[in-house]
């Protein structure tokens, strides 16, 4: 949860937050640019969600890396993607994209075959066990981003996605 306190993010400690801009709880020994603060809490807001997205996949004993690429096969299912397809929709650049996907055929949540039309290529689809597992973890997910969400109306949430996606093109 990121409250409205002081015109912007506040430091979540513990349980609570404190009531300093970003900028100053990294302790910053100068002025830093509004850019810079604004660059250090997206950074701070990613990793709170990031932990949050953790500890619900550590319980489902899954990585959140394991998490993403799940929801990137559940979205190709019935007919997969190849690794460099999956690689391209991963949040995080993942230079081990195909020791995860081997990670998730171990623990049958993934099955990779061969291509029909290049027999050198390799499609990933998500299983039955892959598809309840999401299943079984959708509701704690959603119910934990709107969780955090909450401070935010539906315009805020909106703009931040605009803002987000002019980040990132």
């Amino acid at each position: 949860m990121f409250p409205r306190q002081f015109g912007g993010l506040t430091k979540r400690v513990g349980n609570r937050f404190s009531g300093m801009a970003v900028g100053k709880t990294v302790k910053q020994q100068r002025n830093v640019s509004v850019a810079e603060d604004a660059a250090l809490g997206v950074m701070k807001a990613a990793d709170y969600l990031q932990q949050t997205l953790a500890e619900i996949c550590e319980r489902h004993g899954i990585t959140t890396d394991q998490y993403g690429m799940l929801r990137i096969l559940r979205d190709a299912h019935p007919t997969g993607f190849a690794r460099g397809e999956v690689a391209e929709r991963c949040i995080h650049r993942a230079p081990d994209v195909t020791r995860m996907l081997d990670r998730l055929v171990r623990q049958r949540f993934a099955k990779r075959t061969r291509a029909a039309a290049d027999r050198r290529c390799s499609v990933a689809t998500i299983t039955k066990a892959g598809l309840a597992l999401l299943a079984r973890m959708d509701d704690e997910v959603t119910g934990a981003i709107r969780t955090l969400t909450k401070p935010l109306s539906l315009p805020e949430l909106q703009h931040l996605t605009r803002l987000t996606d002019a980040l990132t093109r």
